[in-house]
């Protein structure tokens, strides 16, 4: 430890001179904090010899973005240090959009930041921006040029712009850091296609098969219809490349460390434009470990760790978030509940995939038995971290129901994975919904979802028959998911879902397209349809109207911050879901969701379960929720959130 810098050091550096005293007084305490958290993990990746040079590197990185931080950013951060818990908030409302679907440049995104302001956004995730191959690409997850923009869409300088012009709205940016592949177009792999041995050792290559038949006995395959396998033959390689998602996309080595140095740097250049959160993409596959299924390993861990604190070293108000789409037990991992080598935050962000999957498994069998039960059995989340809460995403769905969850309460988790995917298909006698297969894997059975949020929850069925009760129990599953969304994390509303804008077959006609069908929930947003969002009674302004007091109530509820504790309480009614929530400043929640389509009614002691023992108030006021005696009644598919924000803080008992 004795080579790494310090404060003395820092205040010689002539990158630094221009910082004023003040805030090279706080980079030294965020340096030495860093360097105390992050030297046992570096050493447990690249081993004790090598861990200085290691550290300095990517200390060096820090110290370059530091100096390069434009000043309106270093004041940001400035107030975001002070304010540790922003991120947190209750008003807090993501909204995510392909930028081609959306602008369809990025100068006509910038163009739509009032649009965004007018629906409440805090947080605008913003799609395929990054310089991907040329079609297939993944949906542009194949990045051929990390510090560039898909010269469709614009440039660097407008995306930058873009930047300002969402954060002078409020607005943070995220945008998405794929860090687990690059393409084969990238280069650093045409470097290593060239015969470049120090960039040939930035991927994992194998000059047989003798290698890779090992690794592939404990593999499972991502897409096992469209690319089977996890390694592809390169004839200008002349070996083998280790490809998890796609022949076109190269899986990076991280036990190079000039790989993890590398995209440490791309981080902070992406920050340093103005972005404020970074989505890692596929963080869960960066280490492999051979008879593994080389997801999740503590080294993945210790990855996004190194890579979260360095950059918040340079830019502490920026955000790590983890896309990590992983079993529920290996969630709260990625937001620091890992324990390796005593580590304590990992990523600020991360994804709440349990709670989508079995929202979605509550709506289709109106029975919220096993979402209580996955709910239940979740690790607690880390106090100083947050959720990020959908309902669906730009990819498939996964029906990741847990075994040991789903036996818990007698359902066989397999036959129940077959159920969802043939309920949501559309296939399965009284479904409601018009879904898509995507990626059916034959051996496994597993199956996987696509579709938009209306058309899995019926609006398109509904409309084609013309029946308002349908219709209404349709835009009532739209609303119910979301208010659960809202109920647990920072809810990300995905683009078209405020106007309940069905499945796009367009796609089919586009050859580089067809074959993959998440593109039918990635549709080319509709404008005329905002326009009809001001005519009362249009599908349009029912549901945006149902959104907006949804999130509105939720920015006005300081007790759904996040920061605080959840849990699930027992409804003793199969068809209702009951959670607690409590913040230590805001106060305490009781959240009931009926799942079923028919009234229900729970008991009035729910309230003392969650330590409401005072005078309390319903927040939401959706028509129908109301009191009769000792009774609470709940409408068909409808959320209550009940406060106590005005009582005394008891903290309410965990052992209901």
């Amino acid at each position: 430890m004795t080579a790494l810098p310090d404060e003395r050091s820092f205040a010689a550096d002539p990158q630094l001179r221009h910082l004023a005293p003040t805030d090279l007084a706080r980079f030294a305490a965020r340096s030495s904090r860093v360097q105390r958290d992050c030297y046992p993990a570096v050493a447990a990746l690249y081993g004790e010899a090598a861990a200085v040079e290691v550290m300095n590197g990517l200390m060096g990185s820090a110290i370059q973005a530091l100096a390069a931080r434009p000043v309106e950013l270093a004041v940001l951060d400035a107030a975001r240090e002070v304010d540790s818990n922003w991120f947190q908030a209750q008003d807090r409302l993501g909204y995510v959009a392909y930028c081609e679907q959306f602008g369809p440049t990025i100068g006509d995104v910038e163009a739509r930041v009032p649009y965004l302001s007018s629906l409440g956004v805090t947080y605008f995730h913003l799609m395929k921006v990054i310089a991907p191959r040329d079609e297939p690409n993944d949906g542009g997850f194949a990045v051929l040029d990390y510090r560039n923009v898909d010269p469709m869409l614009g440039t660097v300088d407008e995306l930058r712009s873009l930047a300002s012009a969402l954060r002078l709205a409020g607005i943070s940016l995220c945008i998405d850091v794929v860090m687990n592949h690059t393409a084969r177009e990238h280069e650093w792999a045409v470097a290593a296609r060239a015969g470049n041995t120090q960039k040939r050792a930035y991927y994992l290559v194998f000059p047989d098969r003798t290698e890779p038949d090992e690794w592939e006995k404990s593999l499972p395959e991502v897409f096992p219809e469209l690319a089977p396998g996890n390694f592809t033959w390169d004839d200008e390689l002349k070996g083998w490349v280790w490809t998890t998602f796609n022949s076109y996309q190269w899986d990076l080595n991280y036990a190079n460390p000039a790989v993890l140095i590398e995209m440490l740097d791309v981080m902070l250049y992406l920050a340093n434009l103005g972005v404020d959160s970074l989505r890692l993409d596929a963080v869960a596959f960066t280490w492999k470990v051979k008879g593994t299924n080389c997801q999740n390993q503590p080294e993945a861990h210790l990855i996004a760790q190194i890579l979260r604190q360095f950059t918040n070293l340079a830019a502490p108000g920026v955000l790590v978030k983890a896309e990590a789409i992983v079993g529920p037990r290996e969630l709260t991992a990625y937001l620091g509940e890992h324990g390796a080598q005593g580590q304590r935050a990992e990523c600020q962000l991360a994804y709440h995939n349990q709670l989508m999957v079995t929202i979605w498994s509550a709506l289709a069998t109106h029975d919220a038995v096993l979402l209580s039960a996955a709910m239940r059995r979740l690790p607690p989340t880390p106090h100083e971290s947050a959720w990020a809460t959908y309902v669906r995403c730009h990819d498939d769905i996964g029906w990741a129901v847990d075994d040991s969850d789903a036996a818990s309460v007698g359902i066989d988790a397999a036959a129940h994975r077959r159920f969802l995917a043939e309920f949501y298909r559309g296939h399965f006698p009284g479904s409601f919904a018009e879904g898509a297969s995507f990626s059916i894997n034959e051996e496994t059975g597993d199956e996987r979802t696509c579709g938009s949020t209306a058309s899995l929850a019926g609006l398109g069925r509904a409309l084609a028959t013309g029946i308002e009760t349908d219709i209404d129990l349709a835009l009532k599953r739209i609303l119910l998911a979301y208010g659960l969304a809202a109920s647990f994390g920072m809810p990300l509303l995905y683009m078209g879902d405020e106007l309940a804008m069905r499945n796009d077959h367009e796609y089919l006609a586009d050859p580089a397209r067809a074959g993959d069908s998440r593109w039918m929930q990635r549709p080319r947003m509709d404008w005329a349809a905002v326009e009809r969002t001001a005519v009362d009674g249009t599908i349009e302004n029912r549901i945006g109207r149902s959104l907006q007091h949804l999130f509105q109530t939720r920015a006005t509820t300081p007790s759904l911050a996040q920061g605080g504790d959840a849990w699930i309480v027992d409804s003793e009614k199969p068809q209702v879901f009951a959670f607690g929530r409590y913040h230590p400043r805001e106060g305490r929640l009781l959240g009931l969701a009926n799942v079923a389509e028919t009234e229900v009614s729970v008991n009035t002691r729910l309230m003392g379960r969650v330590g409401i023992t005072a005078a309390f108030r319903e927040v939401l006021q959706l028509p129908g929720v109301r009191i009769e005696g000792d009774r609470i009644v709940l409408p068909a598919l409808s959320l209550a959130w009940f406060t106590d924000d005005n009582a005394s803080r008891v903290v309410p008992s965990r052992d209901n």
